[in-house]
């Protein structure tokens, strides 16, 4: 089981050459690809402007590779990657087969594409299978992931694609496709409103589950803090893995850790990441 982790946030303050350095220094195998820079996304307009990012312009494969080789030489390799996102933005919808051929490029088996929250999982399967000849021919599979929306009135989260174990299984099952399985986003299916749990999430899923996202949260809010400082409980979701015999990676999506830290001690938040997932894995291990 390698230990990975995004490093969107970490590109937010000191770039994508240096993120990916950092996580080699830090003690990670292998890095998740976060192609969030390439878009920025007006919440409120609901439309995306492509930015200056070089995954944005011609000479994207090349840089995917520089990607990679930076990771290769700190000892990494790219495990997994995240598409931009939400999917139902025209210019974003556009771009995800160069997401998925920028994964290809990095070195990584796995991109995630999120559904869109307020579809079906047959809505949402016209999209998955429009993409999947080309992930075929790249030789990376698409995962999906649970989400969820807000309910502002209750305060709570609320039904949104995948945020159930049936949902999440239909939306796997209706593809029907080897290339196409399921990220769990463990800090998600613990939000306090739509979602079953991540332990029952991943009994559902069995060996559809190919993939996670792993932060903590205060099982009401998606905080995406560093394992083990809130109140997932990370030992029943690990036997629940060890249950389905997942044989995933360990990938933290704990963005929200990282935004405390700068350019000069980001390598120690790092480090602490690392070390919260390196006692995931033990945990794991040792069942």
């Amino acid at each position: 089981m390698k230990l990975s982790t995004e490093i969107g946030s970490a590109v937010k303050i000191v770039g994508y050459e240096k993120a990916i350095a950092l996580c080699g220094q830090a003690g990670f195998d292998a890095w998740d690809l976060s192609m969030f820079s390439v878009f920025s996304f007006d919440w409120q307009t609901r439309r995306a402007t492509l930015t200056d990012h070089p995954f944005g312009g011609p000479d994207y494969l090349r840089y995917a590779r520089e990607l990679r080789r930076i990771g290769e030489d700190h000892g990494m390799v790219c495990n997994q990657s995240h598409a931009p996102f939400p999917v139902d933005c025209p210019q974003i919808r556009d771009f995800l087969k160069r997401a998925i051929e920028c994964t290809a490029e990095a070195g990584g088996r796995i991109c995630v594409i999120h559904p869109d929250n307020n579809k079906s999982a047959e809505e949402n399967a016209q999209m998955y299978w429009k993409l999947l000849p080309f992930a075929h021919d790249c030789g990376v599979k698409i995962a999906t992931e649970n989400m969820w929306n807000w309910d502002d009135v209750k305060d709570v989260s609320s039904f949104a694609a995948c945020a159930t174990g049936e949902d999440f299984c239909r939306h796997i099952d209706v593809v029907n496709d080897p290339y196409f399985v399921a990220c769990l986003d463990i800090g998600h299916a613990q939000m306090k409103g739509s979602g079953t749990g991540a332990v029952n999430m991943i009994h559902d899923l069995g060996p559809r589950l190919q993939a996670l996202h792993v932060h903590d949260n205060d099982l009401w809010h998606d905080c995406h803090q560093i394992p083990f400082s809130m109140n997932v409980d990370f030992p029943a979701v690990i036997r629940a893995l060890k249950d389905v015999g997942y044989a995933g990676d360990m990938t933290l999506e704990a963005d929200g850790y990282l935004h405390a830290y700068t350019a000069d001690n980001i390598l120690e938040g790092m480090k602490n990441l690392a070390a919260s997932g390196r006692k995931l894995i033990r945990l794991y291990e040792s069942l």
